[in-house]
Parts: C-alpha cells; structure tokens; sequence
C-alpha cells in the first residue's frame, strides 16, 4: 500500500515550536521570519526533512507558506485550502490568510513595524518571488534579509535526507537519447552566447538525463542540481550513492556527479554568462555567482518547454498508460456501485480499494497522488486527504469525490469522477451538469495557436458563472510523462500567459464546492494537438483526450445539455466502451456497457 492514514498534522504541537522560532529570531536580531511550503527545488511536494511548514505550522497543503512575527504568525493559503487550514493548525497561534488575495508585502505592512528586519533562507524562495515582495515594501521601512535557515535551528529531530536509488528512464518510453537532449539544447546555449545554464529543477534534470528516482513519494524524480555547459556536458550534484554502475553507464562520461555540498562552491568557479531562471532557481544562485562577478542571463529553464512538448513516444506512453489505469478505474467503480450503497464503506476502504485495483495492473510504480476521497462534506475540501482521524462512512444519498492517479513506466494518470452512492440528491444535479459543461466546452474547443491557458480558462466556467457560482483553483495543469502529476509552466488558468503548444498535456477539471455538504470535480487528461483544417484553414490547435472512464449519468439533469453536448457526451462514451470494455472483467463489462448507455 502507497498510501498511508496516519494524522500527518498535529496542530497541539504548532504554539511551541513557534515559541522556540520566536526566541530565536529575537536572538538573531530578526523580527519575523518567512516559512515556505518549498524546498530548495521549489517542488510543490517535499521530503520529510524539507517539510518545514508542515513541522512549524500543522498545515499539510502543497502550497503555501508562514510569516512568523513577534505577535502573530500568518498562514497564508489559496482558495484549495481555505477549510483544510483551519483543521489543521492551532488557530490560538496561527492566523490564516487569504492568499493571493492578500499578498505577503501588504500583511507585512499592516503587522510589522517600521524598521522591521525579516529574515528568509535564500536557498527557499526565487529571485523573483523576493523582488515582488521587496518591491511591495518600498517605502515601508520593513527590510527582507537573507538569513540562515531559523526552523532548522529549532528542529532538534529533523530527518535525514532521502537517497532513494535513482532508475534509467527507458528510452522507448523517453523518445530521444539523453546525449540528443543535451547536444540539442547546449546549441542553444551557444546561440545565445551562454557559457552554462544552472538546474535547480529535478523534474528537469531527470528529463534531460532520461533518468527517474523516488527521492520524493508520489514523483519519480531524484533530488539533485546540475548545470549544463554549451559543449553539452554536465555537472550533476547529487548523492553518488543513488546511481550504480548501470545508470552511471547510461550518464556516460560527459556527465560527472558531484557532492551536493560542492554545488556552491562549482558555481563560483563558472565562467558566464550563466543561465538562470529568476523563477524557479533559489535567490542563493544568483546571489553566489553575482558575489564572484560572473555575468548572469536571466531566462526560463531550457529544460522546461522542450518537456512540456511530448514527442511521440511520450504520447503513446501516457496514452498506453492511461488505457490501462482506465482499466482499473472501471473494475473500481463497479466494484463501487455494488459495495457503496451497502453503507459499511469508509473513505479509507475506497482509496485501499482503488490501490488495489491500480496494483492488480501489476504495472503500478507508485500512485501520482495521494488519493483524494471525500464523502459528503469532506469532498468540499478541495485537496482532502483522509485519515484515521477524519475517515468518514460513505452513506447512501450523499455524493463521492474521487481524485486519483497512477504512476507507470511509461506515464502519469490523473483523473476525477464524482458519483452518487445510492440515491442522487437533488440539489446536486444541476451544479453537476454545469461543470460537466464546463469541462465538454474545454474538450471540444478549437483556438488559435499562439492562445494562452489565460484565455481558455473561462469556457470551462461560463456555465458556472451563469448560476453565480465558481470554483478557486485553476482548471487545468500540466501533468509531465511518467514524471511529476502537476508540471509547469503550461496551464489553464486566469493567470496563465503561455501560448498552449502541441504536445502539452493537461488537466481539464472545473468543479464546484458547497461546504459542508459536497463537492463535485470532473477530471479528464486533454493533449494539445494540431487541429484538423476547418474553415479558412487558419492554423489551429485543439485538445485530445487521454482519460477513458465514464461519468455518472445518474447526476446529470441532461434537459440542461445542448444537442452539441448530448452527441459530445454519448460519443466519448461509446469510444469509453470500445476502447476499454475489452480490458476488464465479465462484471466490470457490463456495468460498463449500462454506464456508457446513450443519454
């Protein structure tokens, strides 16, 4: 079992350890002390020994961060976590906050005095997360001060480091050689008359090098940075003990690997002009090369969008890959249907089950998540995560969220349904159907090339919007090939400037939630692709989808559906039947065959 129950939070424990911050920073001469959800990679999930939040605070989200000052400490979070905070941390000591609603420079200057000094580790935040803040407090009085890492100084029992062994990435699962990869983008090095670039990205790292790890559960990545020189080389700091005699063939003698604790030390000896991304590098990069005078280029991690652009192989993995976590997910919801409405289910016996069916695939590396499985109320909390302590009975008459995902060799699953068990509540059906419009317009849209997630985000909510209602996460990520489930930069979201490109993979998932009663989310997997000529043969793109598994019918009020939606939703479920209905059981085929009946 992947998946664990224990009480990861224990908010009892947040007032003393912010006591002991607080006589520190006094001690250091600091007033307040910034406490990111991040490590030094900026990854959305962190090992043990990086959950500094977590360990301070009580909170478990993947996003957010702390602002600790002498007389109050804020924990600021965005709208998926708005519930989960309050359960999870000593709300005595800790003050919840609206982020980014509220940015971190405005509560600054409403909380700390003029003259505050600030202190935040420079190996935890970007350059530019930094300038933002330091351009909101001009004028302020309050200083920003790099600093030691105070929460280490406090964590008397902090774990060790993960050194998972890292794994060769097949190359028929990879599309192009790792040498390719590096010859390729050393090119553009030179073009661009760049001595070196730094990685600070695992996900990048292991995708140049075409190797993957288990330094962080859930993502296939190993922890290290690198730095790629313009005559293709490559200097990778990372733990020796992870790679054996096989993968250190594999890297071949144009990659060397370094100590991590050399890593400061290599970048001063690098003559520019260095690469480095003011957005995901730490601040540490660039203040260390700028301190020995070497030239520094700021721009996006070259690893970044040649990543986001699969090739074919990576498609036909994640489209292998999904076919068979689709599999599963069928056997699962049958089994569902039956074992639910008997009313002796928890959402921890439905996350153990689903597992179970993903494992039965005997193709399972990991799940891509930890499963998200919310009954009734709880599948109001956006990111829930059950455990022994909230694990809720599944009952008749209420709705089940469930997000999961599947880690394989050859892809990455995610995906969310949302069913009834037993009888359909009525004050369901219509919230139901809306976001199921949302995410037909998302799938059957055509646009431009050149158009951005920004731009597309809002067809996913018109239907919401027409009923005054919304949802405060985005509506799609991108989701890397047998790498990490959520991978940047390409979205769909309101605050996504990217032009989407072919090959992009992302999620398609509006939702809508009522707090304390339900929670509703429905997820496909769509690839950007070159759009079939149409019209004027202006150049297009649009989205195939990944994700084979039906949709409740039961909760779908189908007089709210356009002809257009009705012939989009009956033909994606017959494609369901063809493509899956072969790969399951006698039982899971024809539950299939009833839940893929024309609406």
């Amino acid at each position: 079992m992947f998946q664990d129950f224990s009480v990861q939070s224990r908010p009892e424990l947040g007032p003393p350890r912010l006591a002991a911050l607080r006589e520190t920073m006094s001690a250091t001469g600091l007033d307040g002390f910034i406490i990111p959800r991040a490590d030094a990679h900026q990854g959305e999930y962190v090992a043990e020994c990086d959950a500094r939040l977590g360990w301070l605070t009580g909170f478990t989200g993947s996003a957010g961060f702390c602002i600790a000052l002498p007389e109050i400490a804020g924990v600021f979070v965005d709208g998926r976590y708005r519930v989960q905070v309050r359960a999870e941390v000593s709300l005595g000591s800790f003050t919840p906050v609206n982020w980014p609603e509220v940015k971190p420079a405005d509560w600054l200057r409403e909380h700390a005095a003029s003259g505050a000094r600030i202190g935040f580790d420079p190996w935890l935040h970007t350059k530019s997360e930094i300038a933002r803040i330091r351009e909101g407090l001009e004028g302020s009085g309050i200083a920003l001060v790099e600093s030691a890492n105070l929460v280490d100084r406090v964590w008397e029992d902090r774990p060790a480091p993960p050194a998972a062994p890292a794994r060769i990435h097949p190359p028929e699962f990879a599309g192009e050689a790792a040498e390719a990869k590096r010859a390729r983008l050393a090119e553009g090095l030179r073009a661009q008359d760049t001595a070196a670039a730094v990685l600070t990205l695992p996900d990048s790292i292991c995708w140049l090098l075409n190797i993957r790890g288990a330094d962080i559960p859930r993502n296939p990545i190993v922890q290290a940075f690198a730095v790629l020189f313009d005559d293709a080389t490559v200097k990778l700091f990372a733990n020796a003990e992870k790679f054996d005699d096989s993968l250190r063939a594999h890297l071949g003698p144009e990659v060397s690997i370094l100590p991590p604790e050399s890593f400061g030390a290599a970048l001063e000896a690098i003559e520019g002009p260095v690469l480095v991304d003011p957005d995901s590098a730490p601040l540490a990069v660039s203040l260390l090369l700028a301190d020995h005078g070497t030239k520094i280029r700021e721009a996006r991690d070259p690893c970044i969008l040649p990543k986001a652009r699969k090739n074919a192989a990576e498609v036909a993995g994640m489209q292998a890959a999904h076919q068979r976590d689709a599999s599963a997910m069928v056997e699962f919801l049958c089994w569902l249907d039956a074992e639910a409405p008997k009313g002796q289910l928890t959402e921890i016996d439905v996350v153990t089950a689903l597992e179970g069916f993903r494992s039965d695939t005997n193709a399972l590396l990991d799940i891509s998540f930890d499963t998200i499985c919310g009954a009734g109320g709880n599948g109001a909390i956006v990111h829930y995560r059950v455990n022994e302590a909230t694990n809720r009975a599944v009952k008749s008459g209420e709705l089940l969220l469930v997000d999961s995902g599947g880690q394989y060799v050859d892809g990455t699953t995610d995906i969310t349904r949302t069913v009834a068990v037993g009888a359909v509540p009525d004050d369901a059906k219509r919230p139901f159907t809306r976001v199921l419009q949302g995410m037909i317009a998302l799938s059957r849209t055509r646009f431009p090339r050149g158009v951005a997630g920004a731009h597309l985000d809002a067809l996913a909510r018109a239907q919401l919007w027409a009923e005054g209602w919304d949802y405060d996460h985005g509506t799609g990520h991108g989701v890397g090939a047998a790498l990490c489930v959520h991978e940047g930069p390409a979205r769909i979201s309101r605050v996504s400037e990217l032009p989407l490109e072919p090959g992009m993979i992302l999620s398609n998932e509006p939702g809508y939630y009522r707090e304390g009663q339900f929670g509703i989310r429905i997820e496909n997997l769509i690839l950007t692709e070159e759009a079939a000529p149409k019209g004027d043969d202006r150049d297009q793109l649009s989205f195939a989808t990944l994700t084979w598994v039906p949709i409740d019918r039961r909760l779908i009020d189908a007089g709210l559906l356009s002809p257009d939606e009705r012939d989009w939703l009956n033909s994606y479920h017959a494609e369901v039947l063809s493509r899956i209905a072969p790969l399951v059981s006698d039982a899971a085929r024809a539950w299939l065959e009833s839940a893929c009946a024309p609406i």
